[in-house]
């Protein structure tokens, strides 16, 4: 069977590498579609039984042009960019690889916040995060990465998540919050790692934001549309000792940044998962899951029904 791999950005060249090879080995061909649009993994797409992505847009569109596509992985966690509804009704099963990019994100995260706290290193005095509360609002497997190297800060963790068990988080060494309200105003830190879901999407408003407590700094490398994005600068005007860090940068950013240039800071261009070694972990981890769906349905990690 042959298996398109369409990245509007690539994959790391050693990456690729090992995703051939795990294609190949697996008895199939593999056909590669770099740098390119969503027009052209439509035209590569007519015959393939399988699909590999990253943040490209996988929508009705594409299902329409593969009548022979089974399966689709997003070679990351976030799945949004694809149609879930649409691989359902054409009987394409779309898998994501969680944990690939958890260490890389994680480490994004902390970086981006000691930038900020630390006044992007202009020489004048900062602030340190010894003895700082964070909340961590999702305990998967960023959030668990995001504690862990938040410990070696000696930072105080705390964590809301309704998946998981409290023994689960206590054997970790953080306290668990059931009340999102709480999370927020028992925390100087909040960093989010909730998917963007009609339930989460905007869910973090001004009513939220402003219960963080004094000189409390916002961190988003999950998705910018769990964000009201109005709410959030009437927070921040509201609220003059509050800061927000983000690897997804907002709409309206240019406003913030010109309003706010102190207190906001934004990554060019969504950069969590851009690191060679979660470019490789993610790539191969997609190769396997393909090869494994084609050969005998293997759909451990599918995102839809």
């Amino acid at each position: 069977m042959k298996i398109l791999v369409a990245t509007q950005k690539p994959f790391a060249p050693v990456a690729v590498q090992g995703i051939k090879e795990v294609i190949e080995q697996g008895g199939h061909e593999l056909v590669l579609v770099e740098k390119g649009t969503k027009e052209d993994m439509m035209k590569a797409i007519a015959d393939y039984a399988g699909l590999i992505v990253r943040s490209d847009i996988v929508d009705k569109e594409v299902f329409d042009a593969a009548p022979q596509l089974k399966v689709v992985v997003r070679a990351g966690a976030g799945f949004d960019n694809i149609d879930l509804a649409e691989a359902t009704a054409h009987g394409v099963c779309v898998m994501n690889t969680p944990g690939q990019n958890a260490n890389a994100v994680a480490e994004l995260v902390m970086g981006m916040v000691v930038t900020l706290i630390r006044n992007r290193y202009n020489g004048t005095s900062g602030t340190e995060l010894l003895g700082k509360t964070l909340g961590i609002h999702a305990y998967g497997a960023v959030g668990r990465n995001v504690a862990r190297i938040a410990k070696g800060f000696g930072m105080k963790i705390s964590a809301l998540d309704p998946w998981v068990k409290d023994e689960v988080m206590e054997a970790d060494g953080i306290t668990p919050i059931h009340n999102l309200e709480d999370l927020y105003k028992n925390n100087q830190y909040v960093s989010l790692h909730i998917p963007a879901t009609d339930q989460t999407r905007k869910s973090v408003n001004k009513a939220l934001i402003e219960l963080l407590p004094k000189n409390g700094v916002l961190i988003n490398a999950a998705r910018k549309e769990v964000i009201d994005e109005e709410s959030l600068a009437e927070a921040l005007e509201a609220r003059p000792d509050i800061r927000y860090v983000a690897d997804v940068k907002p709409d309206n950013a240019a406003m913030l940044e010109e309003k706010y240039p102190d207190r906001v800071f934004f990554t060019p261009k969504k950069m969590g998962a851009q690191t060679a070694e979660a470019n490789i972990n993610a790539g191969l981890a997609a190769a396997n899951q393909v090869v494994a769906h084609l050969k005998d349905g293997w759909n451990r990690f599918q995102v839809n029904k």
